[in-house]
């Protein structure tokens, strides 16, 4: 089996495709989805295309269905700090800036801090974290959870995300492992639930009661914009409110 035919037959079966069923998403025969899995017959590019946005593959995947099957990537990586992204960049910054005094981050794929706004740099900053750094590392630490009232619902909750969004993107070694990691830790029988579930930090000297928003872009055509995340936080009571404000 090709490398293309199997990462067709991989994905078609992570999208949870019957091969009928990707047939009628990209407008072609059945048969010719076998065949393709198979090796008896090859895509063109326009078809290798169809099947990407057929089982709503992100950029990523798509360049390596294209490279499998003998053709040049389609998406570029661009890097965040490229002349390209210049815009990119502004809006983002607009979008954060005009969100404070709430706390405001970016995170690539691997839950790296790409860009934090004022108030996501002061909390965050009580962590041990500055931008460029690792979510994960905090998250498999021990220094998280003695600052998290509700670190078991967090833990859970974080865990069901990361899985997530892992599973999207094919599977990522690294949010696999820290899945694992915030799954084992025990869950309490009994807790208060709401309409979200919120991260209460508290340092002692802080308390702060805060629930996100994830943005993401809408139309992107290059492989670090579609794997961008931009988390919003907002308080959810007056005290937390309050303190934000105070804080900025």
């Amino acid at each position: 089996m090709s490398d293309f035919a199997q990462s067709l037959r991989t994905w078609r079966h992570a999208r949870r495709f019957s091969q009928l069923d990707l047939a009628l998403e990209a407008q072609v025969s059945a048969r010719h989805i076998s065949f393709l899995e198979t090796g008896r017959a090859r895509p063109s590019r326009d078809m290798v295309g169809r099947l990407g946005i057929a089982m709503q593959l992100p950029l990523s995947a798509q360049n390596t269905l294209l490279t499998h099957a003998g053709f040049a990537a389609r998406f570029t990586a661009r890097r965040w700090e490229d002349a390209e992204m210049a815009p990119i960049r502004a809006a983002v910054a607009h979008t954060m800036q005009a969100h404070a005094p709430y706390p405001a981050i970016a995170l690539d794929r691997d839950w790296n801090l790409v860009r934090m706004n004022g108030p996501a740099t002061q909390i965050y900053g009580l962590m041990g974290l500055q931008q460029g750094d690792s979510l994960l590392r905090v998250l498999l630490s021990d220094a998280l959870p003695p600052l998290v009232e509700n670190w078991p619902e967090v833990a859970h909750h974080t865990a069901l995300r990361l899985r997530t969004e892992s599973a999207a993107l094919g599977g990522v070694d690294t949010l696999e492992r820290a899945a694992t990691h915030l799954a084992q830790v025990p869950r309490r029988t009994h807790h208060q639930t709401g309409a979200v579930v919120p991260m209460i930090l508290n340092t002692g000297a802080l308390r702060l009661s805060l629930f996100a928003t994830i943005a993401q872009f809408g139309t992107p055509e290059d492989v670090f914009l579609d794997e961008l995340k931009i988390e919003l936080f907002f308080p959810t009571d007056d005290a937390s409110k309050t303190t934000l404000e105070a804080m900025t």
